[in-house]
């Protein structure tokens, strides 16, 4: 059996028995399984390919500045909505900052328990993250990206950002806010995206 194969095995097995246990734990609670992941950009472009005319070569304006932020993007893929949050930096405690802001933005608690998949990534894993009450948090299997529905996302947010310069980051930081807003509009467009065939399904409580 290939790894691939072998960590989604894994992931198929684990996914739903977390569901099974927080939904015995919770009994009455709504249970909703969201993914997260974070995403760099910055001041050195996004280069993509375009259509252009038949003997025309596409140019595009590039400027090498190593400026970064971040893109924090969570995603339930079953109804497509999204919460989105722009930060200079990952770290542990900025990590607990969000896991606190997303939790009360959808209403994680006693009456909804949020099962949350993400990556191994240090700063979600660290002893010292703190867990809001009503998050759950599930670990992908290592070297799993095809596994996690937020890097789907990744291909939707950088939309206004390749074939562009801008002079600094709080421009970036503005055009990339108006993008995530738009996205939040359309779960449709994020379900299609994000949702993948294999995705437990949760029965409403």
């Amino acid at each position: 059996m290939s790894k691939p194969t072998l960590r989604r095995k894994t992931l198929l097995k684990k996914l739903p028995d977390t569901v099974r246990q927080v939904q015995e734990a919770h009994p009455g609670a709504a249970v909703e399984v969201w993914t997260m992941d974070e995403h760099r950009i910055g001041l050195k472009p996004l280069l993509r390919r375009v259509w252009t005319k038949r003997g025309q070569r596409r140019t595009a304006p590039v400027r090498h500045r190593y400026q970064w932020m971040y893109v924090y993007g969570f995603v339930c893929p079953h109804s497509g909505q999204t919460e989105w949050w722009l930060l200079p930096t990952v770290r542990t405690d900025v990590f607990s900052l969000v896991l606190a802001a997303v939790a009360h933005a959808v209403g994680a608690g006693s009456d909804k328990q949020i099962i949350l998949v993400l990556d191994g990534a240090g700063w979600h894993t660290s002893p010292q993250v703190q867990v809001p009450e009503g998050i759950h948090l599930v670990q992908l299997p290592s070297y799993s990206p095809e596994l996690q529905p937020a890097e789907r996302l990744w291909t939707l947010t950088n939309e206004p950002l390749v074939n562009r310069t801008f002079d600094s980051l709080a421009a970036l930081e503005e055009v990339q806010a108006v993008r995530c807003v738009t996205l939040q509009e359309q779960p449709d467009l994020i379900r299609r995206h994000t949702l993948f065939s294999w995705w437990p399904q949760v029965e409403a409580s």
